[in-house]
């Protein structure tokens, strides 16, 4: 995977967004699933599932969120790139929303904005209009509004491929912002992981940071070494652990006819 770049973000920046994004993948939103751009942490990219009883219904968008250098002092700009029929969304997918303009504040999450840009599909501003025709044909006639939303939803909307699970959380990682060695090391669950050998342990990170070794595949435990090594058995190890069994097994045949004589 190509580690992100993050040139134009500073590291607090960065910082919180990695905690934002992990947040959003492990619990995200209705009807929006979130991904992010592994040569360029600055973009964000959603898809949105079209809400029911809309002409989006069924529908999925995808969209991109473009973060300045100054974030989030200034807005992040919203394009949609799957093309949509609707009053507040350019031909080019450039989003108009108060909350991305005039009313944007610092303290405002992506979380929140993907939120308000969803909402936006239910309840469409026309008086704000980037795109006229959806507009004025939003306040004239809502049924043929309505009809041209939804073949534009059912061309280009389709479902796109999933987003790489962990993808995320694995991303976040990479960042090694105020992580340590350890953290850097844990691996989202569902992300690709190098094969190791059923002997070697694997290291995960708890939620603390702190490592705790675990083995990497069910098996039989081995004795380890003074250096932490995993010691294999030995073929005279096996041949002693095999006489062993053979003995115990006829004492108990032993034991056996003991006890039968007894009841004699």
């Amino acid at each position: 995977m190509a580690m992100a770049t993050n040139e134009n973000l500073p590291p607090n920046v960065i910082k919180q967004l990695a905690k934002e994004l992990k947040n959003l993948d492990e619990s995200p939103p209705e009807g929006i699933q979130v991904g992010v751009n592994d040569d360029d942490f600055s973009i964000i990219y959603a898809d949105i599932e079209g809400p029911a009883g809309t002409p989006y219904e069924n529908g999925v968008f995808r969209m991109k969120l473009l973060l300045s250098h100054d974030f989030p002092h200034s807005p992040p700009k919203g394009y949609f790139l799957t093309r949509i029929f609707h009053p507040n969304i350019a031909s080019n997918g450039e989003i108009c929303v108060n909350t991305l303009k005039k009313d944007w504040n610092p303290s405002l999450g992506l979380r929140h904005v993907l939120t308000v840009v969803r909402c936006l599909l239910i309840e469409p501003f026309p008086e704000s209009a980037l795109n006229e025709q959806a507009g004025k044909m939003l306040l004239e006639n809502y049924e043929e509004y309505a009809r041209h939303a939804r073949i534009y939803t059912g061309i280009h909307a389709k479902p796109k491929p999933k987003f790489k699970s962990g993808a995320i959380s694995e991303s976040t990682t990479a960042l090694n912002v105020g992580q340590s060695i350890g953290d850097q090391k844990s691996v989202a669950v569902g992300a690709a992981v190098p094969v190791q050998s059923p002997l070697a342990p694997c290291t995960t990170a708890s939620k603390g940071g702190n490592s705790q070794d675990q083995p990497a595949a069910v098996g039989p435990m081995h004795e380890t070494g003074v250096s932490g090594s995993v010691v294999a058995p030995t073929a005279s190890t096996l041949k002693k652990d095999v006489g062993l069994a053979k003995v115990q097994a006829d004492k108990k045949k032993i034991d056996a006819r003991k006890k039968s004589l007894k009841r004699l």
